[in-house]
Formats: structure tokens, C-alpha cells, sequence
């Protein structure tokens, strides 16, 4: 710890709940608690600061500039006192971390972790490395005290919030199902977008193609082959591709995202029957699934790597993505970019567009283009 520079950072603190610095409910004690004798205070604080500050100087243990960009600052710890561990769950205000020697602890997180302000609605996720302090009772339980930097994000936004379903991955396994429920090109596109954004290795697998004709999805199945990712078409009741996908996931961090009820729990178990993760049938009134996974789990694969289980998604609206870069994540419109009229053209509803030329024309996917659109204007639920 000593070959590291050591800076202070004014940090923001979430507000938390404390009592009103300023009495306005006179009238209200008056009439409940018969106050007329008591004597009112003779001063008030007028300001904003009490007990609780908003903000304070925190110590960290990187270089400053680093420290202010990243969203939660490497705090400085005591590292004698602590263990490496990542979080294979999270449970509420516990966490399941597994220590570099493989033992399991249940943490929780350092308070001032959970004060500090940031964009994040979750301060710790599945696939965090951590610095973690283990109790003195010897009891497997430990106290988090921070999170390492992360890479290989996979988020969305949730109020207004970056949501972190799991971070340090490598790879996404994006999978819809041909039938039961329907398929969602549109639910692709959003998540290879997040995974181009975050520099993730995407994998497209569409499962169940044992209730439809395979021919049907060679139209859908050449679009993304022909932009470069790799497509798999799988069915976890027959065993169909199972092999290949086990040799994908093998060696690698990979995060299975996904609709409820598309089959991701069915493939995992597939891949290994160890997991035995619960699963449940589609609903036969609404041709809907049942969420059986409720929150992000890593799980060790008996062939080296991890896989992590999601729950299912109903609603994914991209995180740190703005409109003028939408068009430059989708590969196909790359080329016509520079073609526009306009050099802000939305590529919406302007004259001389480029990228509508190439859809006219039919070099670009006309249902590709109806997704980007989408993108530009609105949000979609998936499980409508």
C-alpha cells in the first residue's frame, strides 16, 4: 500500500433522513402534544448543513484525475485487514461473495460505500471484485469496504439511473426463442448495441427452433450473419447445439440476457445439469414467462469460466447512449453517415438522408431501420 499515492476527493453523499432543521408544524404540536407552556427555541438553523453533510473529503488510493471519473472512487483501506473476493449474487443488502481460496462469505457493504452519489442504482453488482473485511468472530460474513474498478459492463437505465446487472464479463449470450414467446429482433438490436458500447463479445442464440420451421428464421438469422455476429439456433428440449455452445461458453465470462421464459435457465442446465436452476413453462393464457430467475448469479462452469444468469427482461432502455450516436452502432449505417445533406441528420425524416436512400434502395434491412427509428423515439416493453 505504500508505493500508492494517496488523494482527497470532495465526494457527494446521498441525503439521508434526519430531522428537519427548520420547526414548521407549530400549529400541529400545539394541537396534539398541549405545548402552550413550553417556550420555542430561541434559535434555528437557517442553513442547509446539519449533522449530515452532503458532502465530505474522502481519502482515495489512485491518481485524482482517475478517482473524479470513475464512479465510485477506490477508497483508501486497510488491505492487511481485507480479502479479494468477487460477488457471485446479490441478495437486498447482502452480498455472496466467494474469496480468491474459494470460500463463501456473506457481506455486507461499507455505509459510506452506500452514501457516496452516483449515477448508479446499485452501488455493488454480480461480477464485482471487491475488497472485502471477514468478521473477527470467525463467522463467514464480511464487511465490503470497495469496489475494485470494473470493465465489461452489461446496464441499463432505470429511472433515470444506470442499473449494473453484471460487471467483468466478456462475452453476452443474447437469446430470444423461435416460438412461445414470440421472437424480439428488436430486443437484439438493443442488447448488441449495449454490447458494442461496452466492448462485449455478442453471441445471438434463438432457442425452441424445435416449435417452428428453421427455414423461417434464415431471413432474420443471414441479416445478423451477414453484419458479423455469430448466430446460433438451439433447442435446450432436444440437445440441438448444445455441444457448440458449450465450447463458446468454455474459458470465458459470459452473461446470458434475455426475455423471460426464452429458455435461458433450460440451455444453462443443459450445457450442466449441476446447475439445476428452477425453471417454469410458458403461460398458456398469455404466452408470457414466468420469472423463475430473480436476481444476477454467477455460476462456475465445470469447464473453466462463468456464466451469469439473468432475470428476465421486460424493459431495456440503452445507458449512456445519446441520440447522434445511435446510427454509428448500428455497422450497416456506417458507410452512409457521411452521405447526409445535414451533418446532424437524424436520418429520420430529412431530405437527402443517405441512410433512407440506402433503404429505398434495399442495401439497408428495412426492418433494421424501423429499429433504429424506435431507438430514436421511444422505448419498447418486451413483455407486452
Amino acid at each position: 500500500m505504500g508505493d500508492k499515492k494517496k488523494k482527497k476527493l470532495r465526494a457527494d453523499f446521498r441525503k439521508h433522513v434526519d430531522e428537519r432543521r427548520r420547526e414548521t408544524d407549530w400549529t400541529k404540536k400545539f394541537t396534539l402534544e398541549n405545548i402552550e407552556d413550553e417556550l420555542p427555541p430561541s434559535t434555528e438553523r437557517l442553513t442547509g448543513k446539519g449533522s449530515l453533510t452532503r458532502r465530505r473529503t474522502v481519502v482515495v488510493e489512485s491518481e485524482a484525475t482517475e478517482a473524479q471519473s470513475a464512479p465510485i472512487p477506490l477508497l483508501e483501506v486497510d488491505e492487511s485487514r481485507c480479502q479479494r473476493g468477487r460477488i457471485l449474487s446479490v441478495h437486498g443488502p447482502t452480498c455472496e461473495v466467494r474469496a480468491e481460496d474459494g470460500t463463501l462469505y456473506r457481506c455486507f457493504v461499507r455505509r459510506l460505500l452506500k452514501s457516496l452519489r452516483t449515477d448508479q442504482a446499485n452501488v455493488v453488482a454480480a461480477g464485482d471484485w471487491v475488497l472485502f473485511r471477514p468478521a473477527e468472530s470467525g463467522e463467514k460474513e464480511g464487511l465490503i469496504e470497495r469496489v475494485e474498478p470494473r470493465r465489461g459492463i452489461l446496464s441499463r437505465k432505470v429511472h433515470g439511473q444506470q442499473q449494473v446487472i453484471v460487471a467483468n464479463v466478456d462475452q453476452i449470450l443474447i437469446v430470444v426463442s423461435a416460438a412461445e414467446p414470440p421472437l424480439k429482433p428488436n430486443l437484439i438490436d438493443r442488447l448488441l448495441i449495449s454490447a458494442e458500447k461496452a466492448r462485449i463479445h455478442p453471441v445471438i442464440c434463438i432457442n425452441k427452433i424445435d416449435l417452428v420451421d428453421p427455414s423461417r428464421l434464415m431471413p432474420l438469422v443471414g441479416i445478423y450473419s451477414q453484419l458479423g455476429y455469430q448466430v446460433l439456433l438451439m433447442s435446450a428440449t432436444t440437445g440441438f447445439g448444445i455441444d457448440r455452445l458449450r465450447r463458446i461458453l468454455a474459458g470465458r465470462q459470459t452473461v446470458v440476457a434475455g426475455q423471460s421464459g426464452v429458455g435461458k435457465s433450460s440451455l444453462l442446465n443443459a450445457v450442466d445439469p449441476g446447475f439445476k436452476l428452477r425453471v417454469a413453462p410458458v403461460s398458456p393464457e398469455t404466452h408470457k414467462g414466468r420469472h423463475t430467475t430473480t436476481t444476477a448469479r454467477l455460476l462456475p462452469l465445470a469447464i473453466g469460466g462463468y456464466v451469469v444468469d439473468t432475470p428476465g427482461i421486460r424493459q431495456f432502455e440503452l445507458w449512456d447512449v445519446v441520440p447522434e450516436e445511435i446510427a454509428s452502432l448500428f455497422p450497416e449505417m456506417r458507410p452512409y453517415l457521411n452521405g447526409c445533406r445535414f451533418p446532424d441528420c437524424t436520418h429520420l425524416h430529412e431530405v437527402d438522408c443517405a441512410v433512407k436512400d440506402a433503404v429505398a434502395d434495399a442495401r439497408l434491412d428495412v426492418r433494421r431501420y424501423e429499429s433504429y427509428c424506435h431507438l430514436m423515439t421511444e422505448e419498447e416493453d418486451f413483455d407486452r
